[in-house]
């Protein structure tokens, strides 16, 4: 037994399986050809936020574009910065919002697939199999430095102008025996396991980013730690060892992550590993005082997913958005496919932005209002009241009163060709229904500037005698039109805007004057349909109301 296999027994001694045990047990897939398998390995030190679910969806629909596999991974190697809830909450999050998983953590406590366990903190045995196998080809040693002399190592390069870091003559242990690390074990000495680099970082090496193109980069030379003193893995290594067992094909995930590549690649080429293709996708960004800075979830509300219900966004909606940002492409697919699917758009991650899609608001609440438009009156108050029942129990309450009510409000100018796009999020909805519910109807009534205060006054009066709730829509128009000559306005719009000297305005100005008395309001939907749901007795209250004030 040579130095490098004492060694190996020495820090390592229950490892008793070799690799190929391993490359037996988690096989290579069976899929045609060209199918991607990709991942998401969310650490569970926080909740889900918005670079997270983009990272997600562009992964589920990366592997549905190819008739590939979309898994998780939880990385919870960091226990210290653990937080309770946190797998339930990415992964219930990303159920929620229609990313489905094909293997790993299906939900919180269920795993899926034959690569488990899907958790790095059950995996401990499996990299310490590698690192052995690394130290007994002399690829690995154990590094017994203290924060102290770390730190000492970092001020001497600082002072000699020398790049920081654990490389080359720096690295203190690199060299050490089997007879120098028995005596500091035995000692009680705690110690890390480091990667032996071999690389200069005078050679440069060279990849094919999935999104990017040709990147070249100096040849890692760090010798990183690829076990921490309790002996469990670090990101760099545990990542490399899981996405070959799992078999992974491609690899996307932030572009903060391209420095590390050098690492990577260097990894998987010492474990004799095929290095998988690595795709960098760009963040979302935010404008900040007229500059681009990546979206925060310090700073920004909606960096955290919780901030989208809350507000009461759809998750198709959010989702729907995302495509957007994700493919340059998406809006014409889906001005082509109103209805379909987006998981039926080919995706092509060369077509991702490489400096980062800003986070348009507006743009996410046209395409929600788009969404909701769609709905009919029992999706929209099924979904409406789900939202308000959580965040808004005084509205919830107001809803649930009278059920077939709230539906015909919600009714209006929906199911129609053209329905109207007034509502974006749920929590819009009680401003936009106010003038329904007398506990929140506070009228502001302001008229037309261009009619008189009595013509105002004078059509309301005739107006309140003729009206009629068993009227068509004909009808009841036909009553704003048959007062109009009386009053001095034009009946017909056209005969109006040929002669407006000779009126005062025209039947439309009436109506307009109508709708502010009932709504509060000038621009709703179809004003008919509105006093037919709020009723004779409480149109005919309003415009009495309204006749006080003037």
């Amino acid at each position: 037994m040579n130095q490098f296999e004492q060694m190996a027994e020495l820090l390592l001694p229950h490892i008793d399986k070799e690799p190929e045990y391993y490359e037996t047990l988690y096989p290579e897939r069976n899929l045609p050809e060209g199918a991607r398998v990709v991942r998401i390995a969310p650490s569970p030190t926080g909740y889900l936020h918005l670079g997270t679910l983009f990272m997600a969806l562009v992964n589920r629909i990366t592997a549905d574009s190819t008739g590939g596999i979309f898994y998780t991974r939880i990385e919870d190697t960091d226990k210290k910065r653990e937080i309770e809830g946190g797998i339930d909450d990415i992964i219930n999050g990303l159920l929620q919002f229609g990313i489905n998983i094909d293997e790993g953590y299906v939900t919180p406590t269920e795993q899926q697939g034959i690569y488990a366990p899907y958790k790095q903190s059950l995996r401990g045995e499996i990299y310490q199999c590698y690192v052995k196998k690394l130290i007994k080809e002399g690829l690995a040693y154990p590094c017994f430095c203290t924060a102290e002399e770390l730190e000492a190592v970092r001020e001497k390069q600082e002072a000699e102008k020398i790049r920081t870091g654990y490389h080359g003559e720096y690295a203190i242990h690199r060299n050490i025996t089997f007879e120098e690390a028995k005596a500091l074990i035995d000692e009680g000495k705690p110690y890390v396991v480091r990667l032996k680099s071999p690389g200069s970082e005078e050679n440069r090496i060279f990849f094919d980013d999935g999104i990017k193109g040709k990147i070249e980069m100096p040849e890692n030379d760090e010798d990183i730690v690829l076990l921490k003193s309790d002996g469990i893995p670090t990101y760099h290594f545990a990542h490399a060892v899981d996405d070959h067992l799992m078999r992974t094909t491609h690899v996307i995930r932030g572009d903060e992550w391209i420095s590390s590549v050098p690492k990577h690649i260097q990894l998987f080429r010492l474990l004799g590993f095929k290095p998988p293709k690595y795709c960098h996708v760009a963040p979302i960004m935010k404008l900040d005082n007229g500059a681009k800075r990546k979206i925060s979830k310090r700073k920004d509300p909606e960096a955290a997913v919780h901030y989208f219900a809350e507000e009461g966004y759809e998750a198709k909606s959010v989702i729907e958005y995302l495509m957007t940002v994700a493919s340059s492409e998406f809006e014409d697919w889906r001005r082509a496919n109103p209805d379909g699917s987006y998981k039926k758009f080919k995706f092509n991650l060369k077509k991702m932005s490489v400096s980062g899609a800003l986070f348009d608001n507006d743009k996410l609440n046209d395409v929600s209002k788009n969404i909701v438009s769609k709905m009919n009156s029992d999706e929209v108050v099924e979904k409406l009241t789900a939202w308000a029942k959580t965040y808004d129990e005084e509205f919830y309450a107001v809803l649930t009163k009278d059920l077939d009510y709230t539906k015909s409000v919600f009714a209006i100018d929906r199911d129609c060709p053209k329905p109207r796009k007034d509502i974006a999020k749920w929590n819009e909805a009680k401003q936009y229904s106010a003038y329904f519910y007398n506990q929140y109807f506070a009228p502001e009534r302001e008229y037309p500037e261009n009619i008189l205060k009595e013509d105002i006054k004078a059509f309301l009066s005739e107006y309140v005698n003729v009206y009629s709730d068993k009227d068509t829509k004909e009808e009841w128009f036909g009553r704003i039109k048959s007062l109009c000559e009386p009053l001095g306005f034009a009946a017909d719009t056209k005969e109006y805007k040929a002669n407006k000297e000779a009126y005062k305005g025209s039947a439309g100005d009436l109506s307009t004057i109508l709708r502010i008395a009932v709504t509060g309001r000038r621009n709703t939907p179809d004003l008919w349909s509105i006093m037919q749901v709020l009723g004779y007795d409480e149109c005919k209250n309003r415009i009495l109301d309204a006749l006080g004030e003037i």
